[in-house]
């Protein structure tokens, strides 16, 4: 099983947005968002929310999405 970590934490500095923001504009609970931006590494996530994520900044998922070991 591959590990990613998300590109939150980036994306917002970024855009200039904190991560309740980053919350608010993507429809993802504000506990999840902060959740995934305190990992290093995760096995598992919610699609949907790394969906929702990837749209609020308006990019790829690929984009959000890094992939650590496969």
């Amino acid at each position: 099983m591959g590990l990613v970590r998300l590109r939150i934490r980036e994306l917002a500095t970024e855009k200039g947005w904190t991560l309740k923001e980053v919350a608010e504009r993507s429809g993802v609970n504000y506990s999840t968002v902060a959740s995934y931006t305190r990992r290093q590494a995760m096995a598992m996530t919610d699609f949907t929310a790394i969906q929702k994520l990837a749209r609020a900044f308006d990019i790829p998922i690929e984009d959000l999405v890094e992939v650590l070991e496969e």
